[in-house]
């Protein structure tokens, strides 16, 4: 049975994953990223702002895959987790990551909402991971990476 603790700690959680309170969330990170900047990587950068969004969608995938399929396999780390090229092939490309974020997003809220009973109790497959483990890995992972692409959004936007 749910309790109003279970709830309060899934909307929190749900929070966390959207990126709302404690850091910027992805569709203010990611809407109207200029798309002349979206494969530049500036000097010392890592990554283009491409790379990382395709990163966090390849990761949330994965991490959503793996928490729901048992047979899911990952790709192999670290190069299928980054995209080959540093600039999108094209303006859908981006369009098309950016919904396939954000449909993981949802599914990955769905998973949560499903098994709300389940948040500690580990997955049969893995190495003891929890529901509880893997949205909080997804929440940590993208905010770390959304404060990279805005950073990389204000300093190209200042020098074009």
């Amino acid at each position: 049975m749910e309790t109003g603790e279970t709830r309060q700690l899934l909307q929190a959680l749900k929070d966390a994953m959207s990126g709302h309170h404690a850091h910027i969330d992805f569709d203010a990170a990611i809407d109207d990223f200029p798309p002349d900047l979206r494969g530049i990587r500036p000097p010392g950068a890592p990554h283009t702002p491409w790379q990382l969004l395709e990163h966090m969608r390849i990761a949330q995938w994965d991490i959503l895959e793996f928490s729901r399929d048992a047979k899911h396999r990952s790709p192999k780390w670290p190069d299928g987790y980054w995209p080959k090229t540093e600039a999108p092939p094209s303006d859908e490309a981006w369009d098309k990551s950016v919904a396939a974020f954000r449909r993981d997003r949802a599914e990955m809220i769905v998973f949560l909402d499903e098994g709300s009973e389940n948040l500690f109790k580990r997955f049969p497959h893995g190495d003891g991971q929890t529901a509880l483990r893997e949205v909080l890995l997804i929440a940590n992972h993208n905010s770390y990476h959304l404060g990279q692409l805005v950073f990389l959004k204000k300093l190209l936007s200042a020098a074009a």
